[in-house]
């Protein structure tokens, strides 16, 4: 039997506590505060955003940046920018985790000539930086005569070397035995992949859709080199355009910050849904003794 802590280190342990509480408290205020004037400043008018950025309390109280920002006045045609941003994400996510499971699952189980030095080349793959590859993607979708439509946006970032990656290895780590009793049964690979192996990737594969939904909503480069009409753009190179002031004058921070916020929600809300399934050993329990 433990002997009761005294009074003294029960109390210096409590202060210590106190103090932590407060200190981390402090860093999460300091850490939000940004994200608070951002959507105390949506609220604020121009003048009243240029005289009083740090303001958190809009006097007046006005929702003009908000209907200038869905009516498409301004020169900024923000619906437009949605739009494009939504429909590419939604499009390139669903392919990414269809054929990034594929390739994983192949280089994983299949035996083929090969196969080691395209492993090899995934993981060289991973460590080219996204700008080196700018102009030649540009080379290759003028070559392609796709260059400034939908095709040459979503077609490149379809399949993705870290997703790849990530399925290869979460699928290295399903017991063959499931597989084997699968093909013992008449299933073929095909058949293995998809109603045994895929369904037991779930983890994995919510990890690869909001990485996936993640990096297509915020793609810039890629866009950059292979668009250049306004009906083609999206929420990034749309708001580097504007911030820059490239569809404007002044500073109009409440519009500004107020598409930037509204551009940050769909992938918060994507994460914060599905963070908890994040990988965390998926396949566990999955073969019975």
């Amino acid at each position: 039997m433990t002997a009761p802590m005294p009074t003294a280190a029960r109390e210096r342990r409590g202060t210590l506590r106190l103090a932590g509480t407060l200190v981390m408290s402090l860093a999460a205020l300091l850490y939000l505060m940004p994200f608070v004037i951002q959507l105390v400043t949506t609220f604020k008018t121009d003048p009243q955003a240029a005289s009083s950025p740090l303001s958190l309390i809009p006097n007046p109280f006005s929702l003009d940046a908000y209907r200038k920002l869905f009516s498409g006045s301004e020169g900024v045609a923000f619906p437009t920018w949605l739009g494009n941003s939504a429909f590419i994400a939604v499009v390139v996510t669903a392919g990414r985790v269809f054929f990034d499971s594929l390739v994983g699952y192949a280089l994983s189980r299949l035996r083929f000539r090969g196969r080691g030095l395209l492993t090899v080349l995934l993981i060289s793959v991973m460590a080219v930086p996204g700008v080196v590859l700018m102009i030649p993607k540009f080379l290759v979708v003028q070559y392609l005569g796709i260059y400034d439509t939908y095709t040459a946006m979503i077609v490149p970032l379809l399949v993705d070397a870290v997703g790849i990656f990530i399925m290869k290895q979460f699928f290295e780590s399903v017991p063959r035995e499931i597989e084997e009793a699968a093909r013992v049964d008449g299933a073929g690979v095909v058949r293995t992949y998809w109603s045994v192996v895929l369904p037991m990737a779930r983890p994995a594969l919510i990890t690869l859709t909001i990485l996936s939904f993640q990096g297509s909503w915020n793609e810039f480069t890629h866009f950059v080199v292979t668009t250049q009409s306004a009906d083609h753009a999206t929420l990034t190179t749309g708001l580097a355009q504007f911030v820059s002031g490239g569809l404007g004058v002044g500073t109009q921070y409440p519009l500004k910050l107020t598409a930037a916020l509204l551009a940050t929600i769909p992938v918060a809300i994507v994460f914060f849904v599905f963070q908890r399934h994040f990988v965390r050993g998926g396949n566990a329990g999955a073969l019975k003794e």
